[in-house]
């Protein structure tokens, strides 16, 4: 079965190479049921592998000029910050066994319900792609005053929900930096890929500040095998279209996230 994980964070890399964002969803799910991995080390994981393929799209953008530093920066310091302080000393302290109504849930258990709600909410988010996307596109040519007080307490929330369930939640902060920051659709995508890899990776290290028990050559390898599926993906859009792929994919990922909470609750 490991094995078969390797396979699919290449899958992953590929599907972020194509449609540009929202493969790196799938890494927890394929981490917990085909690589075997305790849910919680698999959100560490998440991060690492997260942001590394994050910051592979933010250097590309950066070189190409549509990464707003800036703001970046803004939007990243308190996120890190947010991520950091989660990994590092909330997580911890969280209990094996939570307490709800009367019920008893696993922390394991919650985590994955938590990120199975992400998933769908992410699904939403890709399954009205175009529309949104135009909607954002339309709004951000109008947009020219910056809430910056508003991106810094955004960049907390994100910060704080990427370090319980280890995504990158590209799909609200995209939303921000047109809304909040005054970015055009394209310096919001570039911006939002590096803000991504700058606090998965350093809020990781506050995995290792906790003292998590982090197989390094198995988490170097099924990163390896993601990043080298982003080149891949990036290779075959010269031949297929991605975009056309991301609402087939939106469905993908909402079938997987209603499969995580069946599987974690009825079939528990």
């Amino acid at each position: 079965m490991e094995f078969l994980a390797y396979i699919f964070a290449a899958v992953i890399g590929v599907s972020l190479g194509l449609i540009g964002a929202g493969g790196s969803i799938l890494t927890v799910p394929v981490l917990v049921y085909l690589a075997g991995v305790d849910p919680v080390l698999a959100t560490a994981y998440s991060l690492f592998v997260v942001g590394s393929t994050a910051l592979v799209g933010g250097i590309r953008n950066t070189f190409k000029g549509l990464v707003d530093l800036k703001t970046a920066f803004l939007f990243g310091i308190p996120s890190i910050a947010s991520v950091y302080a989660t990994r590092a000393w909330i997580m911890p302290a969280i209990p094996l066994e939570l307490g709800f109504a009367g019920l008893s849930i696993a922390k394991g258990t919650a985590i994955l319900l938590l990120f199975a709600i992400l998933m769908v909410a992410t699904s939403v988010s890709m399954i009205r792609e175009n529309g949104a996307k135009r909607d954002l596109e339309l709004v951000g040519e109008k947009v020219h005053s910056h809430h910056f007080g508003l991106v810094l307490l955004e960049g907390i929330g994100v910060g704080a929900l990427t370090g319980l369930v280890g995504a990158g939640g590209g799909f609200l902060i995209i939303p921000a930096l047109v809304l909040l920051a005054g970015l055009e659709m394209k310096r919001a995508i570039g911006t939002s890929l590096l803000i991504i890899a700058m606090k998965s990776l350093l809020g990781f290290t506050g995995d290792i500040q906790a003292g998590m028990p982090i197989d390094w050559s198995f988490m170097f390898a099924f990163t390896s095998s993601s990043v080298g599926g982003i080149f891949l993906g990036t290779w075959l859009t010269n031949f297929i279209d991605g975009q056309r792929l991301k609402k087939g994919f939106g469905w993908f990922v909402l079938a997987m996230g209603v499969y995580m909470i069946a599987r974690e609750t009825v079939f528990a």
